[in-house]
């Protein structure tokens, strides 16, 4: 039975394409400069923060953002940087009468961004709003709690087998792994993704035809 489908944020929801691309503005470098150099990291297995290390050592990512904020280029994403699939996917399985969820690692201002989008949810809290950051076991734990359903009965929905599937799978959660966004194709072939996800989707319109043979209903 599946009864909740909770979903990360960056590169599951939300294309964040424009907002690496700021960054790489910020920094001074060319933006595809800053593209290779990030996936570089990922495939490295490293933090991606530290891509802002090679360009600027020393660099603090929550300084940055409030210098950024400061000189009126904050953080900043909209309807247009939605993956198209996003509203007819959360739409349908609420209509389906799943409880529909977002929680990932994203700042306070992030979560104001997503609620102020209006979307076909019944949840959504940050990191930041918790005070505590995926991969923690905490974070799923509280996700779980959110859900107000039994761990087996809710999908995880991300993108990065680290931060989502890994840790919601621990937490005794089911698990999609969507195959996007640069984590989602670098690390497409690792084993833990074989291992640890119960389905791996393209599209999140794929999500209503799972819950459906789950479910046992058309």
């Amino acid at each position: 039975m599946i009864s909740a489908v909770v979903f990360d944020v960056g590169e599951t929801l939300v294309d964040e394409t424009r907002e690496y691309g700021t960054w790489a503005d910020w920094l001074g470098v060319p933006r595809h400069t800053f593209a290779a150099v990030f996936g570089a990291v990922i495939a490295a297995g490293l933090d991606y923060r530290e891509t802002f290390q090679v360009f600027q050592p020393g660099f603090d990512l929550d300084r940055e953002r409030q210098a950024r904020a400061d000189a009126g280029k904050p953080e900043w994403f909209g309807e247009d940087d939605l993956y198209s699939d996003v509203r007819p996917a959360l739409t349908k399985l609420r209509e389906m009468g799943v409880w529909v969820g977002i929680v990932g690692n994203q700042t306070v201002r992030a979560g104001g961004l997503l609620r102020g989008l209006d979307l076909p949810t019944d949840f959504i809290a940050t990191s930041d709003d918790w005070g505590i950051q995926k991969p923690a076991q905490g974070f799923f734990e509280k996700t779980i709690e959110a859900a107000g359903f039994p761990a087996e009965e809710i999908v995880y929905v991300g993108d990065r087998i680290d931060n989502d599937v890994t840790p919601a799978k621990k937490a005794g959660m089911r698990t999609a792994y969507i195959l996007r966004g640069p984590w989602g194709w670098i690390h497409r072939n690792k084993q833990e993704v074989a291992d640890l996800s119960d389905w791996q989707i393209r599209d999140l319109n794929e999500l209503s035809g799972i819950v459906a043979a789950e479910n046992g209903s058309n």
